[in-house]
């Protein structure tokens, strides 16, 4: 961090008093503890927000102040861009979720994790349509899309925000719907956090009292038949079926393969509808039971280790074939720590049916989305990083059914080009756009989008 910017961001606690941290202190310890260790970024100050006039004091005072700003939400993306070497606008303080009347939406504020709303949806019998895992926050994630388990029944987490409300750069507070400010709530949903701090969103409500799901465990022996025996069984599931597969290491180190299937639908067919999945292999270990949404968000939680090191790459496949398996069964069979990992995501259903030019999500079509991990302690080991960032690329590399572009939302910072595929043929005038409400590129920090179009 250079002299400059230190002294702006000391001087950030004389414009903004009791809401500024500084290096050293444990608010701005646990506001810059986030899930992905970052090396080498250092925030100059961490601007603490409880309101929306808060974030509009913290915008006007960085910018008068010529400092760089990232958003920190639930802090869960890989690539750390909640941070930056700057000032860290935090809205950590800001998690209320609150029922409407009718029960048909919920208003959540732009710090809030899917752990805070399902603490108020679950013992409703609600859901709002979140992620794989109850820490991610809900911002960020509707933002750049929101897969999940219920994609196929209700779409991606950005199909279902109705509104928000966020702070410009130039410090106004405005709503945005399909109503007010139409064309920033499109862009809005898919195109991340370019275009200012979403304080406070309107999410749609589901009925959803309990689900069918559980983790069923398989060796990796087994593993080409048990993914051919999952897809063949997905190729005619009902909307409300999706299923997640996941290849990671045991805590002994050995390799394994998960297969997570979840029902949706009534609940007097959930056991019928997944029982054929705890027959695709030997099974080790597992079941399928009825739990509560919350509950199935949760599973995963366990395996959530914060303050490694991580890389990840990904891939959009157009399905789970003999090819895209063979990959899989390479890449573990390679992997260069225990810390590697491959996990999907399916994308069908209601997801598939919204249009394309609906929202700037670019990709409306059936397809798999791959999350190429890896995971490992910071032990100054100069080779640990370019040897996981090698096994993650060349992973990615080997799909050669690979459809253009990636998830934003698991794009690295400087995947510009990866980005302008993502967005296809929404890339134009998302860039218009950013270009309306941002013309200074204040919020640079957020997923890459594409700088041409």
């Amino acid at each position: 961090m250079s002299a400059t910017i230190d002294a702006a961001c000391r001087g950030l606690g004389e414009d903004l008093p009791g809401l500024v941290s500084l290096p050293g202190d444990n608010r701005y310890a646990a506001a810059t503890s986030i899930w992905a260790k970052q090396v080498g970024v250092a925030p100059g100050a961490v601007v603490h927000c409880r309101t929306a006039g808060d974030v509009q004091d913290a915008i006007r005072a960085a910018r008068e102040r010529g400092l760089p700003m990232s958003v920190r939400g639930g802090g869960h993306d890989w690539a750390g861009r909640a941070l930056c070497d700057g000032a860290v606008i935090d809205l950590c303080g800001m998690r209320r979720v609150a029922l409407s009347a009718d029960r048909r939406s919920a208003s959540i504020a732009g710090g809030a994790g899917a752990a805070d709303v399902i603490a108020v949806t679950d013992p409703q019998g609600l859901a709002v349509v979140a992620g794989s895992v109850s820490s991610v926050g809900i911002a960020g994630l509707t933002l750049g899309g929101g897969y999940g388990p219920l994609i196929g029944r209700f779409g991606l987490a950005l199909d279902n925000m109705l509104a928000a409300e966020i702070v410009l750069a130039d410090g106004r507070i405005v709503q945005a719907d399909n109503e007010s400010n139409a064309d920033l709530f499109w862009a809005l949903r898919g195109g991340g956090g370019n275009f200012g701090v979403v304080t406070a969103m309107r999410h749609r409500v589901h009925e959803l009292p309990s689900v069918h799901s559980g983790m069923l465990v398989y060796p990796f022996s087994e593993t080409r038949a048990v993914l051919e025996r999952c897809s063949a069984l997905m190729a005619s599931a009902p909307e409300e079926l999706t299923v997640q597969h996941t290849l990671m290491a045991d805590p002994g180190g050995a390799v394994m393969v998960l297969i997570i299937p979840t029902w949706s639908g009534r609940p007097e067919e959930g056991e019928a509808r997944l029982q054929p999945f705890a027959r695709l292999g030997t099974l080790l270990a597992g079941g399928i039971e009825l739990k509560s949404y919350g509950a199935l968000l949760g599973m995963f939680d366990p395996y959530i280790a914060s303050g490694l090191q991580t890389v990840m790459d990904s891939c959009w496949l157009p399905a789970l074939d003999r090819d895209a398996i063979d990959v899989f069964i390479h890449a573990m069979e390679n992997a260069v720590s225990p810390g590697c990992a491959i996990i999907t995501h399916e994308f069908r259903g209601a997801a598939s049916r919204v249009a394309e030019a609906a929202t700037a999500f670019g990709l409306r079509r059936d397809h798999l989305l791959v999350e190429i991990l890896a995971s490992f302690p910071d032990r100054s080991n100069a080779s640990d990083w370019p040897r996981h960032l090698h096994w993650t690329r060349s992973t990615r590399e080997r799909f050669a059914s690979a459809l253009p572009g990636g998830y934003p939302n698991f794009l690295g910072k400087d995947e510009l080009d990866r980005a302008r595929q993502s967005y296809g043929g929404n890339a134009k005038r998302l860039m218009e756009i950013k270009r309306r409400y941002d013309p200074d590129d204040v919020f640079r920090s957020a997923i890459p989008l594409p700088r041409s179009a």
